[in-house]
């Protein structure tokens, strides 16, 4: 296993803090955000100094009902290549639910969303990672992810099922120890059983991130310091296992500089900890041997879809929740969804917040309750500039005019800026605009 070192999430809002922090040994990138024909010259940089780029996916859903994409899996190969990266990592997570296997819409969850520990999502999960392995140029490594919700009827620990996976597909593993700790508060799960029970030869490397409570749970934010749970759980991976990679994720409310590099620091003292335990902790007995034997999946993929299906329509559209959830957590789960979407949003479309002032966030989320995502977010921002237009919104005449303008520019075949072609669509669009 190639040794990485001590790494940092590059994000472009800390490029610059990145190029200039010591110990950087290499990042990771979403690979979605990365164009391989344009990479940040922040990247090149880095990559021109030995510092290893690996591609982290968010959207390929593994653990969803569907084979993976062959379009998706093209971008992360290409991606990969692109950055001359040793591997890429992805979720062990559904994104999505409904389509064909159920014939119901697609909906898109905007979030990773955990998979339900039996058999039928293993079989699944294992198939899609291998047709996910023989499209990439280089290993596969998934990650655990973290869950404010618990499916009914599970029949392995994540251990157990992580353990399994390892063994029936060979692919390697991206330990989240602040997902263990996320788990261990939302759904009771012991840190340290699931270290004991998991193929620690595997790990490609560990994500360490911060994280809040709020409504009973813990929020996996990235946006918040590294608590000292989060820390002890490092310690002991390290006791058990010397990780080729740690690296720290964070996605919002960036703090100074110094603070991100004094977190590196712990995170570096946690795993020396750790090593210097080795010995005093050991690995307790391992998951039941794993089935060799491969079954047909395309009844589990019908079984699982419909599931995915159910809980995501109920997470995203109000419709019934599934027998066996705990109601109150997914009420969590809802909110937390509509908050995610309202920040991306923002992120991919930052003139609406500016337009909207403070009532863009409560206006979203209002939207969001009626209306699941069943496209990208630049496709989400569009359908909630029309929708506010549709309804009357906002009342504001010049809040509602910049409103107009913006979804006039960006909702054509082409900017309006360019010519005849967006006269046509203007002139397409006054019906709606006017009701």
């Amino acid at each position: 296993m190639e040794r990485l070192g001590t790494g940092i999430g590059w994000r472009p809002e800390i490029a610059d803090a990145v190029e200039r922090m010591p110990g950087i040994d290499w990042v990771e990138a979403v690979a979605e955000n990365i164009c391989p024909g344009h990479l940040p010259e922040s990247l090149q940089r880095l990559r021109a100094r030995g510092v290893t780029v690996i591609p982290h996916g968010v959207s390929l859903g593994l653990g969803g009902a569907d084979r993976p994409d062959a379009g998706r899996l093209a971008a992360l190969a290409e991606r990969a290549e692109a950055l001359g990266s040793p591997l890429v990592t992805e979720h062990i997570a559904f994104v999505r639910a409904g389509g064909a296997l159920t014939a119901s819409p697609l909906l898109e969850a905007g979030h990773l969303l955990p998979v339900p520990r039996t058999r039928d999502a293993l079989d699944v999960l294992c198939e899609n990672v291998r047709i996910a392995q023989d499209a990439l140029p280089v290993p596969l490594a998934v990650e655990n992810i973290a869950a404010l919700i618990s499916w009914p009827g599970e029949e392995m620990s994540e251990g157990q099922f992580l353990y399994e996976l390892v063994e029936r597909t060979g692919v390697r593993l991206l330990i989240d120890v602040a997902n263990l700790h996320t788990n261990h508060v939302n759904r009771g799960e012991d840190p340290a059983k699931a270290l004991a029970e998991l193929p620690l030869e595997a790990i490609a490397y560990v994500h360490v991130a911060g994280g809040f409570a709020r409504d009973g749970v813990w929020h996996d934010s990235h946006a918040h310091p590294v608590p000292p749970q989060v820390l002890d759980i490092l310690t002991d991976l390290a006791s058990r296992v010397s990780p080729p990679g740690v690296l720290l994720e964070r996605d919002e409310n960036f703090p100074e500089p110094a603070v991100l590099e004094g977190e590196l620091a712990a995170i570096r003292g946690a795993v020396e900890r750790g090593r210097e335990a080795a010995g005093i902790v050991t690995r307790g007995p391992s998951s039941k041997a794993p089935r060799t034997v491969e079954s047909p999946t395309e009844p589990a993929r019908e079984r699982l879809a419909l599931t995915q299906a159910a809980l995501l329509s109920a997470l995203v559209a109000g419709t019934p929740v599934p027998e066996g959830f705990d109601r109150v957590r997914l009420g969590v789960q809802a909110r937390a969804l509509a908050g995610k979407r309202a920040d991306v949003v923002a992120k991919v479309a930052p003139e609406l917040p500016e337009i909207l002032g403070e009532g863009y966030r409560a206006a979203f989320i209002a939207y969001a309750h009626g209306h699941p995502m069943t496209g990208g977010y630049r496709r989400d921002a569009l359908s909630f500039a029309e929708h506010l237009l549709v309804s009357g919104r906002p009342a504001d005449g010049p809040v509602r005019q910049a409103v107009r303008e913006w979804w006039l520019e960006r909702s054509g075949p082409a900017p309006r800026s360019q010519g005849p072609t967006g006269r046509v669509v203007r002139a397409a669009r006054k019906v709606l605009l006017h009701r």
